[in-house]
């Protein structure tokens, strides 16, 4: 089993751990999605990553589909079965899954336009959105018993993200957020082998 990632996408980052977490045995193999390599496209034909082939060669693709693919090869080890502790968690998946979209969104249109026609009001309001949702997870911080859930896999790579690409902006007023990667790697030990 394989797993092509990045090692600064958030969503291969959530992925990578969930499934390390699980104990689903799948080897990590970097690409570089700009180059399209056929192993890549044949197991997405969009050249997106994350991207798992299962030993009988089924891809399966996008984050949260792999994520729900973990979790039924596991026997429900990242999503509660009750039906209300599950929408939490997929709310909170979608949350930071969201406020990645919008990081990436910043980085893609600084670093694929030319300085002068690099839009700045789309930037603006995509910083919005980010700060919005921090502020919605800042007030409502989730629960973190001594098993992690699919949300706060995708919760603590999106701090890994937000960090990497916006180190000292997000952290002000937000000590609940700040103090969460310490306490995710209490009940995560491994979270440290994930962070390059």
């Amino acid at each position: 089993m394989k797993i092509f990632y990045s090692t600064t996408s958030p969503y291969s980052t959530k992925v990578r751990m969930a499934a390390h977490y699980a104990g689903l045995p799948a080897e990590s193999v970097t690409v570089d999605t700009n180059a399209d390599p056929a192993e890549l496209l044949a197991a997405n034909p969009l050249g997106k990553i994350p991207a798992l082939v299962t030993d009988d060669g089924l891809a399966v693709y996008d984050s949260r589909v792999i994520m729900n693919y973990i979790d039924r090869q596991t026997r429900g080890s990242l999503y509660p079965r009750n039906a209300a502790k599950r929408t939490e968690v997929d709310i909170l998946e979608a949350t930071a899954d969201g406020i990645c979209d919008c990081l990436l969104a910043i980085v893609y249109e600084r670093r694929s336009r030319p300085e002068e026609k690099v839009h700045q009001p789309w930037i603006d309001r995509q910083w919005e959105k980010v700060e919005r949702a921090l502020d919605h997870l800042e007030a409502n911080m989730p629960r973190l018993a001594k098993k992690p859930n699919a949300g706060h896999f995708a919760l603590a790579a999106m701090l890994r993200y937000i960090e990497l690409r916006f180190a000292g902006k997000w952290q002000r007023g937000r000590p609940k957020l700040k103090r969460f990667l310490s306490r995710f790697e209490a009940v995560f030990p491994d979270y440290a082998k994930f962070k390059d």
